[in-house]
């Protein structure tokens, strides 16, 4: 599953009926339309490209190449003026359209993407090809399809066909892109923090970044929030022990010498209780309490989303503590969780090795909600180990940020719940994102302005083999590539 943890996830599956592809049109943007239409094959090579692309920044791999190729796309779709900008680590992107409009709305993107096990992929990752997948239609599938060069390749496809039917843009435009997010936006304060760029983003009234909010049953979710995240690793030696082997051992010798493996276990399992709640020492001291107004969005889409449909979608029979359908939903949106992404030490490979580990290592992923901060919750779990004789296990974190909140009455959440209407869809409104993404720059100060997500179109894989992004659907409540950038012209104008 992606990091953000299925983007729209639960929130966003449920039983909807069959959905018309698409209301009355104003006929001012008939030519627009048109024109989406006519560049299809150009927007769909534009993806490809783009997907061909790896950028990895937890590799290192391509951030410069895929920066530079996403300032060319900027350029190409109008952005008069783009400029890279340098951090401690990746850099980023402020580009911005003066269209000498009244109204002036943000960008978010981002151009990095997760690691790929080839093996793992039925269509390799980088090559981006068209798919035929039953009972959905043709997809392009390839590492970054949907999280998140499809839906931002939609947005980029509007850009053009605004420009190439003869049309003004209704908006002015502020973008920032960071090669970072999938490690947690380590240094995208610092591009947003840049003078020229908060003073830009200062003009605008709201930052979106370009989603397929599309569920594979047809509804939509606007999010009004996100948690934060904390991403780390916790190391266990013996040389940082004191106890334990400094380089592997022979396994016998476990009976008169300490285990760093086991030590990691043990420390890893403080974290939780035996129920898997988060158990860190302060943890849940700045929850905010669940709001009436959440209740209440909660209690509707415990209505509207289909249980059966959720639990296909993940793939599971049962929700953790064996929680009903309507509390799953409300710890989704509102509680902190300790994960472990991964855990590894010695030998994993086929047959047995028979050694002790010198050193074993974890990575971890805490998610946030208000009130919680990334700096606090990193700090309680230091102290929380360091309290159980756990001290000596190194921890690092390597990237994280805070919650995120919007009103659901900021013109630019009305804005999408008029497009989607427009669509004959009926969004459903979530309090908060289970995934993260690094909106808390805009909403907190000094900007302190409304950010979401906004976008038709579907697509799955993030995180995972087999990433796609619906192209042509088949499936009367589903939209694919073209849909997805007419949704975007209509925003736009609907912001406008």
């Amino acid at each position: 599953m992606m990091r953000r943890t299925f983007l729209h996830g639960a929130a966003a599956v449920g039983a909807a009926a069959m959905l018309p592809r698409r209301a009355s049109a104003a006929a001012d943007l008939k030519p627009i339309y048109q024109q989406v239409e006519k560049r299809h094959d150009e927007a769909l090579a534009r993806l490809q490209a783009w997907i061909r692309q790896p950028t990895i920044a937890a590799e290192s791999r391509g951030i410069t190449e895929g920066r530079d190729l996403t300032m060319r796309m900027l350029r190409d779709a109008g952005f008069g003026k783009v400029e890279s900008i340098s951090t401690d680590g990746h850099p980023g992107i402020f580009a911005t359209l003066d269209a000498g409009a009244p109204r002036t709305i943000g960008l978010y993107f981002m151009y990095d993407v997760k690691q790929v096990d080839p093996k793992e992929w039925s269509s390799p990752p980088w090559e981006a090809k068209l798919v035929d997948m039953p009972k959905l239609g043709k997809v392009v599938m390839g590492r970054g399809a949907v999280n998140q060069k499809g839906p931002e390749a939609a947005f980029l496809a509007a850009l053009h066909a605004i420009r190439g039917a003869g049309k003004k843009l209704p908006v002015n435009l502020v973008f920032v892109a960071e090669g970072e997010e999938e490690i947690g936006s380590p240094h995208f304060p610092q591009i947003v923090s840049q003078p020229q760029v908060q003073a830009a983003l200062k003009r605008c009234e709201g930052v979106f970044m370009p989603h397929a909010n599309q569920s594979g049953d047809g509804t939509v979710t606007i999010n009004l929030g996100a948690k934060g995240v904390v991403e780390c690793e916790l190391v266990s030696s013996g040389e940082t022990w004191g106890r334990g082997p400094k380089r592997d051992v022979h396994s016998s010798n476990r009976a008169r010498i300490d285990s760093p493996a086991w030590h990691l276990v043990l420390a890893l399992g403080t974290l939780v209780t035996p129920a898997g709640e988060p158990a860190i020492d302060g943890l849940f001291e700045k929850v905010r309490p669940v709001s009436d107004r959440d209740r209440g969005l909660l209690d509707e889409a415990a209505r509207r989303i289909s249980e059966a449909e959720a639990k296909r979608s993940l793939g599971v029979e049962h929700w953790a503590r064996d929680a009903s359908w309507r509390q799953a939903l409300e710890d989704l949106a509102t509680k902190p969780t300790v994960n472990i992404e991964g855990l590894v030490g010695g030998y994993i490979g086929p047959g047995g090795m028979t050694i002790l580990p010198h050193r074993a290592a974890a990575k971890l992923d805490l998610r946030l909600v208000p009130d919680m901060t990334a700096a606090d919750t990193f700090a309680k779990l230091k102290a929380h180990l360091a309290k159980r004789g756990f001290g000596d296990i190194e921890v690092k974190m390597t990237g994280g940020y805070d919650p995120n909140t919007s009103a659901a009455d900021a013109r630019l959440i009305r804005a999408q719940v008029k497009t989607y209407e427009r669509w004959g869809i009926k969004p459903i409104l979530w309090p908060r994102l289970a995934g993260s993404w690094p909106g808390y720059v805009f909403t907190g100060a000094p900007l302190k302005l409304p950010a979401g997500h906004f976008g038709l179109g579907h697509g799955f894989g993030a995180h995972a083999p087999d990433e796609f992004f619906l192209i042509e659907s088949t499936d009367a409540k589903l939209h694919g590539l073209d849909d997805a950038v007419r949704s975007h012209v209509d925003y736009l104008f609907e912001l406008a």
